[in-house]
């Protein structure tokens, strides 16, 4: 599959077998991903793959209020936190700013790190919904992550047990403008 095609056929799956992702299929994806572009090469993005019991605390505590996706976490096989070490994209050396963007680098760069690791899983035949509705708190604290490190989103991993069409996309003409 060519990038182009992988691009155009990557899917939100949120139904998924029961078949296990494993481990060694989820390091030939981040070994991908880990060559997504990042600010400065500060390469930021970290990846934790949940399993098990503890999916479920997951789906419980963090996923909460939103029903439909802690139902989806708690039914598929793994889901990644997708955190980042805090304060290195976007910042200078001395920890001022590089740009008026601020702290929001972090996510700009978690943001391409998920659809590369998305891509490259997709490649391999899994499926992957992105999660960015979550309570963070209680995601940092049921994970134990690290005070240097912040939680950019629930990536939701699995054998796809549906293969749906893509939704309707808007037209270049909408999407792009030439100035001179």
């Amino acid at each position: 599959m060519n990038a182009t095609e992988c691009i155009k056929g990557r899917r939100s799956i949120r139904t998924f077998t029961d078949e296990p992702v494993s481990h060694e299929l989820l390091e030939e994806i981040v070994e991908v991903a880990r060559f997504a572009p990042s600010w400065k090469n500060t390469q930021i993005s970290r990846y934790v793959a949940v399993e098990g019991a503890l999916k479920q605390e997951v789906a419980d505590k963090c996923f909460e209020a939103w029903k439909g996706n802690a139902d989806m976490v708690a039914a598929a096989p793994m889901v990644i936190a997708l955190t980042y070490v805090k304060n290195r994209s976007g910042f200078e050396r001395d920890g001022s700013f590089s740009t008026s963007k601020e702290d929001r680098w972090q996510n700009f760069d978690t943001g391409i790190a998920a659809e590369a690791f998305c891509l490259a899983a997709y490649e391999r035949g899994l499926g992957t919904v992105i999660l960015g509705i979550f309570d963070e708190n209680k995601a940092a604290e049921v994970l134990n992550i690290p005070d240097d490190r912040g939680v950019a989103a629930f990536i939701v991993i699995g054998h796809p047990a549906v293969s749906p069409e893509a939704p309707k996309r808007k037209e270049v003409s909408e999407l792009l403008t030439f100035l001179s």
